[in-house]
C-alpha cells in the first residue's frame, strides 16, 4: 500500500508525449502513464488542437491510475500535491471568458522575426522568436483582428493549470519564456513592461501587458488546489477527489533543471527530445546580448543562460522508422526500444568523425543558426565509408551539433560549468548519446538513473518540494540533500579521440549548413 496524501504527481505535455509520474515521499517513482501525440503544420503554423490537450491529459492520467492499481493494489483517489508542466514559449491567446482566439502557436514556429528584432533592440535583452511577447507584438505588426478581444495570454502549462485550479499563474521559470524576469524581484521586468506598452501604443494598441500575463510564483509557493471540475477533467470516472494542493506550473526547461539537480551556479543540464536545450545557471550576467542565447530563470528565479535548438531527434527518429520498415520486409519486427538500443550501440563502432558523413537534422527553422525553415539533409563525400555504424553516429552527432555551436558562445563568455547532466529519451541507452554530448560540449556529462524519466519526474519533484519542504529550505538544498544525495548515476568524461572526431564532424556540419541555407532560401 502507498500513502497517497504523501505522494506527488507530475504531468508534462511534451512535444511527442503527455506523461504523468507519481512519486512517494522518498521521491521514488511509483507509477507512470503516457499519451502519444504530435504537432501538426496547419496553414503554415505548427500547432496542437486544445481538445487534444484534454484528451491526452485524460489518457495519460488513466494510464497512470491503471498502473497504480496494478502495482500497488489501490485506486488513485487522492494525491498530496500536483504539478503540471509543458513546452515553454509559444502563443495562447484568450478572450475574457477563456475562449481561444487563434490556434495555439507553438515554440516551433519561426514567424516573428520582425517583432523579435524590434523588441530585442528596445529592451537591450534578447527576445527569441518563440517567446510569447514576440508572438503578441508580431500580431500587432500584422494588425491581427483577434487583438480586439484579447484578455489573457499564457503558456500551455499555464492553461492546463487554470483548467485544473481556476488560478491564472505560472512558475517563474515558465514565465521567463513569456517576458523577461527581473531576478531581483522575481517578477516581470517593470521597465521593460513600460517599454512594451509604449511600443504597443505606437502601433495603436492601448495595452497594459501586465494585465494580460499570468501571475508569477516562485517554486514552493501555493498555486491553488484541484477543483471539482479539475478533478473531473483529469479523471472522468470520478475516483479522483478534489482538494489536492498545486505547486506553480513550470516549463520543460524548469522541470529539466529539477530532474537533474541543476539549479545552483556552475551547474547545467541538457534536455533532449524533439527539441534540445542546455540550461547553464549563471554566476554573473553575460557581457552583452546574444541573439543565440536566451536568459531565463530557474524555478526559484536565478538567471540561466539557455541555448535552445528547435531540432534534435525528429530526423533521427524518422531514419530509425525507415530502418524498421526495411527490417520488416525481411520478416524481422523488433520492438522500437530494442531497435533504438541496437542501432545506438552499433554507432559506437563508427569512426569518431563519422567517416565523411554529415547530417543536417533541420525539420523546422533554427534560431541559433538563423534559419526560418528547415529541410533535412544527408550528405557524404565520395570517399566516405557509408556504413550503418557511421550513419547512426552521424545522426546522433547531428542531434547535438547546433547545441555545440551555441555552447561555444558561453565558452567565449568564460561561463563556468563544472558538469552537464543529460536527460530525455536519447540518453536511455547508457554510454552512447551521453558520450557524444561530452565530446560536443567538452565537459563531463552525468546521466542519473532517472534520466529517461525527464521532465515529468522533475515536475513531480517540484510538487514534492511544495508538499514537504521545511521553512527556509531552498530548492537547491532540497534537491541536493533530500533527493539526489547518493543518487546513482554514471559520468562520462570526453576522450581526446571523441572530441577531435566531433570537431571534424562539426566542421563538415557548418559547411553543410551552406547547402541547407541555399535550399531553404
Amino acid at each position: 500500500m502507498i500513502d497517497l496524501p504523501q505522494c506527488s504527481l507530475g504531468m508534462e505535455l511534451g512535444s511527442t508525449r503527455i506523461k504523468a509520474v507519481l512519486i512517494d515521499a522518498t521521491h521514488t517513482p511509483l507509477a507512470q502513464g503516457e499519451f502519444t501525440w504530435e504537432n501538426r503544420l496547419q496553414n503554415g503554423i505548427w500547432t496542437y488542437p486544445l481538445e487534444e490537450v484534454r484528451q491526452g491529459v485524460q489518457a495519460a492520467y488513466a494510464a497512470l491510475a491503471a498502473d497504480v492499481q496494478a502495482k500497488h493494489g489501490t485506486s488513485l483517489s487522492a494525491v498530496g500535491c500536483i504539478g503540471v508542466s509543458a513546452m515553454m514559449h509559444g502563443y495562447l491567446a484568450f478572450d475574457e471568458n477563456w475562449n481561444l482566439l487563434v490556434p495555439f502557436r507553438t515554440w516551433r514556429n519561426t514567424m516573428t522575426a520582425a517583432a523579435a528584432a524590434e523588441l530585442t533592440a528596445a529592451f537591450g535583452f534578447n527576445i527569441p522568436q518563440r517567446w510569447s511577447v514576440a508572438h503578441l507584438y508580431q500580431a500587432m505588426l500584422n494588425r491581427e483582428p483577434h487583438l480586439e478581444k484579447i484578455a489573457h495570454i499564457t503558456t500551455l502549462a499555464g492553461y492546463l493549470h487554470f483548467l485544473l485550479t481556476g488560478v491564472n499563474a505560472l512558475g517563474v521559470g515558465d514565465a521567463s519564456g513569456m517576458f523577461p524576469i527581473d531576478s531581483k524581484t522575481g517578477q516581470y521586468d517593470a521597465a521593460m513592461l513600460k517599454k512594451f506598452n509604449a511600443l504597443a501604443a505606437k502601433q495603436g494598441y492601448a495595452f497594459d501587458l501586465h494585465t494580460l500575463l499570468p501571475a508569477v510564483l516562485c517554486a514552493g509557493a501555493d498555486a491553488g488546489a484541484l477543483t471539482e471540475s479539475g478533478a473531473k477533467l483529469l479523471d472522468p470516472t470520478g475516483v479522483l477527489q478534489p482538494g489536492a494542493a498545486f505547486c506553480p506550473p513550470e516549463g520543460d526547461a524548469g522541470t529539466g533543471m529539477a530532474a537533474t539537480d541543476s539549479v545552483a551556479p556552475r551547474t547545467g543540464n541538457v534536455s533532449a527530445g524533439t527539441s534540445i536545450f542546455a540550461m547553464v545557471v549563471l554566476e554573473k550576467p553575460l557581457s552583452r546580448v546574444y541573439p543565440e542565447i536566451d536568459v531565463v530563470t530557474t524555478p526559484d528565479g536565478a538567471a540561466v543562460a539557455m541555448v535552445h535548438c528547435n531540432n534534435c531527434t525528429s530526423d533521427l527518429n524518422a531514419w530509425v522508422h525507415l530502418l524498421a520498415e526495411s527490417a520488416a520486409l525481411c520478416g524481422a519486427t523488433p520492438d522500437k526500444s530494442t531497435l533504438f538500443e541496437t542501432l545506438f550501440r552499433l554507432s559506437l563502432q563508427g569512426a569518431p568523425d563519422c567517416g565523411g558523413i554529415a547530417s543536417v537534422n533541420y525539420i523546422s527553422g533554427e534560431g541559433v543558426t538563423h534559419f526560418d525553415a528547415g529541410i533535412p539533409l544527408l550528405l557524404r563525400r565520395p570517399d566516405s565509408k557509408f556504413s550503418l555504424a557511421n550513419f547512426m553516429r552521424a545522426q546522433i552527432y547531428a542531434a547535438f551539433a547546433t547545441l555545440a555551436l551555441g555552447l561555444d558562445i558561453l565558452k567565449q563568455e568564460n561561463v563556468a560549468l563544472d558538469i552537464l547532466l543529460g536527460h530525455g529519451g536519447i540518453f536511455k541507452t547508457p554510454g552512447v548519446a551521453q558520450r557524444y554530448l561530452a565530446a560536443a560540449a567538452g565537459v563531463p556529462v552525468t546521466c542519473l538513473e532517472t534520466a529517461g524519466e525527464g521532465g515529468p519526474y522533475g515536475m513531480a519533484l517540484l510538487a514534492a518540494y511544495r508538499l514537504h519542504r521545511r521553512d527556509g529550505e531552498t530548492l537547491a538544498d532540497y534537491l541536493q540533500t533530500r533527493v539526489f544525495a547518493g543518487a546513482a548515476g554514471e559520468t562520462v568524461t570526453p576522450s581526446p579521440a571523441d572530441r577531435d572526431g566531433f570537431a571534424a564532424f562539426l566542421a563538415q556540419y557548418k559547411t553543410a549548413l551552406q547547402a541547407e541555407r541555399a535550399l531553404t532560401e
